[in-house]
């Protein structure tokens, strides 16, 4: 109990905030590299799923590609590319845009084909091009599944971006790890704390952008007007 008082006492220091190593200005590193993994993942992933979906071609070679970058080890990964290009960001965001690139796949590929095809049918019926049926049909009705999947693939990457330190002097990594050499594990606890606590406000905040996305078919079908089950009588019946 007395580690997380230290940490406690960590966190509440204003001297530990302040400075080129400090605590503010790592959890931003941190933001902002899991914001480039989850950008580059999803310019990656996003247009090939939404392609997939709607053609319905590939869906094979997709799901086993996604499911092999699943297994791969982003510690490994990580340490294979930078013993290929050296100290630097290039190993770790490599590494974490693989581990981000499967959910953001599945979150546009399902949501892409779970569209009622009747919809898209009846798109084309009236003279929208292709283009058009994947960006005013598809696309829409889609949101609430290429949101979760930019979820998932968010919360992956900003719990796994403490990696990033282990190459290059960025992020909440660089006080886990330095904690950790000085075993100062009240700041090793400290940054873990700044780590889930990020990962909250943004699971948070997308749970938020999802929910406004996802169509309120329950709520217009209560405003609906009731069907009655009264037969009309005819014009004879009421004159009887």
């Amino acid at each position: 109990m007395n580690l997380f008082v230290d940490a406690w006492r960590w966190l509440t220091t204003g001297s530990n905030w302040t400075g080129d190593g400090g605590a503010a200005t790592r959890l931003v590193e941190h933001l902002l590299v899991s914001g480039l993994v989850v950008g580059i993942a999803a310019v990656i992933a996003v247009p090939l799923g939404v392609l997939v979906g709607h053609t319905g071609r590939g869906r094979t070679a997709v799901v086993l590609a996604a499911s092999a970058a699943r297994a791969v080890p982003t510690l490994g990964l990580l340490t294979l590319v930078a013993l290929a290009t050296g100290i630097g960001l290039t190993g770790p965001v490599v590494a974490l845009v693989v581990l981000a690139v499967p959910s953001l796949l599945a979150g546009a590929y399902a949501g892409v084909e779970s569209v009622d095809r009747v919809t898209i049918d009846a798109a084309r019926a009236v003279g929208m091009t292709e283009a058009q049926v994947v960006r005013r049909v598809e696309l829409p009705l889609a949101a609430p599944l290429l949101v979760g999947g930019l979820r998932s693939a968010t919360l992956q990457v900003v719990a796994t971006s403490t990696l990033a330190a282990y190459t290059a002097d960025v992020g909440l990594g660089r006080l886990l790890f330095a904690g950790l050499k000085a075993r100062e594990y009240d700041v090793m606890l400290a940054s873990a704390l700044l780590v889930v606590a990020l990962a909250l406000v943004l699971e948070g905040v997308l749970a938020l952008v999802q929910r406004l996305v996802t169509p309120r078919t329950s709520a217009r079908a209560g405003n609906a007007r009731p069907i009655s089950t009264v037969p009309e009588q005819s014009p004879t019946e009421r004159t009887s």
